[in-house]
């Protein structure tokens, strides 16, 4: 296991540069979290580290996100599972086809589409500490 502060919004994105750091060979990771937490803040720090120079936004309705790294050239996908009321909804958009592409997966509200996740999913733990800083707890 593996923690990263977040002290303030000032150093995320080098938090994000130690998470990276600490990625792997790893491409799905599953992001766990409160509402209002810093999961989409972080999944954004971590975009614009890989690379990315679109503006990165949760996919709340869209549920997926595309994103190309400007440095790599490679895809990273970033799902917000939030408002899915059925399996059938993950089944019907394909899921497979991201999650076993290869490509960087980062996935919001996973606990939604749990049985989903590939056995080889790295869960991320965000939690906001009683003085606002955030704490990411890596499992893999």
């Amino acid at each position: 296991m593996t923690t990263i502060q977040i002290p303030s919004l000032e150093t995320i994105r080098e938090s994000a540069r130690t998470f990276i750091n600490n990625m792997g060979d790893n491409t799905i990771f599953a992001f766990y979290g409160k509402m209002g937490s810093g999961k989409t803040t972080f999944i954004k720090a971590l975009c614009e580290e890989l690379g990315v120079e679109d503006v990165v936004t949760s996919p709340t309705f869209a549920i997926v996100n595309e994103y190309r790294s400007a440095t790599t050239a490679e895809l990273i996908y970033h799902f917000d599972f939030y408002r899915i009321k059925k399996l059938e909804e993950v089944y019907d958009m394909g899921y497979e086809d991201y999650f076993y592409s290869g490509s960087l997966c980062l996935i919001e509200w996973p606990e939604l589409i749990e049985e989903l996740l590939p056995e080889d999913a790295v869960k991320v733990f965000i939690e906001e500490q009683p003085d606002g800083k955030r704490e990411v707890r890596i499992e893999n």
